[in-house]
């Protein structure tokens, strides 16, 4: 088989599994949304368990990238490619860490009766995942148009996370009694808007990997 089909054999193998990874983390979060509204705390064990299949994803990735770059030798806009793998499936690792630490949180304030519906926040994991979803397509189909979007996406995140935390703020101020609850819901709350900066940082490299630059 010619080198440079047998390359690219190699490299959309590595694009299939990262796209398999990316699918058990938008599993995940769908579960870590699930778990948190309806205090289950068997959903969020599952959550925490997962992680480590999530972690021995990243490791075989990891290690496919680095024999595909020693058998094959590519070329600067292959490696470019490799290397953004090597990079993106960081970045879900550790948005799959983040899920693991919101589960937890979960099964913490599982016993307890929430301060206050929980609307805020299933709608910004919803954008998180949105974000995450396509940062993921857009290094799998190389879509520019898709990566440079999720900036914007970033913004809508951190509106999120100030509205929130402002109105846990208020909840203290009023009942004291909540401090705990709103200490461990803010701290949910920051944890997302990580994954809104992964998500972004997966993004930009897959700026760099089509056009050769950071922006």
């Amino acid at each position: 088989m010619p080198e440079r089909i047998e390359f690219q054999r190699e490299l959309d193998i590595l694009h299939r599994d990262l796209t398999k990874m990316g699918a058990v983390i938008e599993k995940t979060m769908d579960d870590m949304v699930e778990a948190l509204i309806t205090q289950n705390v068997k959903l969020a064990q599952d959550i925490i368990d997962r992680d480590d299949e999530i972690n021995n994803m990243e490791l075989t990735i990891e290690k496919e990238c680095i024999l595909l770059i020693a058998r094959q030798q590519p070329i600067a806009s292959d490696l470019r490619d490799i290397a953004a793998i090597l990079k993106i499936i960081t970045d879900l690792e550790r948005i799959a860490d983040h899920c693991a630490d919101i589960a937890k949180y979960t099964i913490n304030l599982s016993k307890e009766e929430y301060i206050k519906p929980l609307i805020h926040i299933p709608e910004m994991i919803a954008k998180v995942k949105s974000m995450v979803k396509d940062a993921i397509d857009s290094s799998v189909k190389r879509d520019l148009v898709l990566a440079r979007g999720i900036a914007e996406k970033d913004d809508e995140i951190d509106n999120y996370f100030e509205l929130i935390i402002e109105e846990l703020i208020e909840i203290m101020k009023e009942n004291p009694n909540s401090i705990r609850q709103c200490k461990e819901l803010m701290l949910i709350v920051k944890y997302l808007e990580r994954m809104g900066d992964h998500a972004t940082n997966i993004a930009e490299w897959v700026i760099y990997t089509i056009t050769g630059n950071h922006e």
